[in-house]
């Protein structure tokens, strides 16, 4: 008897590597997700993200706030070469500005896996159905573009908002992991959330029954909620 007959293990797949991420346009109705370039997003994104009025954009990111747009530029010119964390910009279709950023990063195309992270949402895509649709076309990019098995999100714990989020595009908390780096000389305890290749199709249900154009007014206003939308597709 081998011991595969006699101790549980895993299940067994497809150990076949996936793709890794590329530098493509996904498009929806309100904005486009496309690879990030200094010399085309940079100032849009620079002057929807820098003054006082916009400090708290970056206390839980890496980088910022910048004081001038010379040592943003140095930072997202390097940021930009990079294939992990590979860089996109969020485009609001209707100004055609660079209104956001969102990254695919720690990419492991051996066990299908990979993290978003350093997001920013600028105030012109804040609360916005722009905002929850670019992170609907990077999820429906990972596992139906990709077939990722495992899609991350992790965050400071103390970072309430980013927290939400995460909830409410439907990933699931795993757990927090303590005292997991230092940023900006602080202490960052980490919260862990992903979203699996068997989630995907109810919350791709329930992100399209959000996203659908019947699920607003004549306002803009939302009719159902996206936590009830994905509740529904359940």
């Amino acid at each position: 008897m081998t011991s595969t007959e006699t101790m549980p293990v895993g299940i067994e797949l497809d150990p076949t590597p996936g793709p890794r991420p590329g530098r493509v346009t996904l498009e929806g109705r309100f904005v486009s997700v496309v690879p990030f370039d200094l010399a085309t997003h940079g100032r849009d994104l620079y002057e929807a993200s820098s003054g006082p009025a916009n400090d708290d954009l970056w206390p839980y990111l890496w980088q910022g706030p910048f004081a001038d747009f010379e040592s943003f530029s140095a930072y997202y010119a390097e940021a930009a070469k990079k294939d992990d964390p590979l860089l996109y910009a969020i485009i609001d279709r209707a100004s055609g500005r660079a209104v956001g950023h969102a990254a695919l990063m720690r990419i492991v195309p051996n066990d299908r896996v990979v993290e978003v992270g350093n997001i920013l949402y600028t105030p012109p895509i804040q609360r916005t159905i722009g905002a929850t649709e670019a992170m609907y076309l990077m999820a429906r990019y990972v596992f139906d573009g990709l077939g990722y098995r495992r899609y991350e999100w992790k965050c400071n714990d103390l970072n309430a908002p980013s927290r939400r989020a995460a909830a409410r595009y439907g990933f699931a908390y795993e757990g927090t992991f303590r005292q997991h780096m230092i940023v900006k000389g602080r202490n960052r305890d980490t919260a862990w959330f992903a979203m699996l290749d068997s989630d995907w199709p109810r919350v791709k249900a329930g992100f399209e029954a959000w996203l659908d154009p019947a699920n607003f007014d004549a306002e803009g206003r939302q009719k159902q909620n996206l936590g009830a939308s994905m509740e529904a597709s359940a």
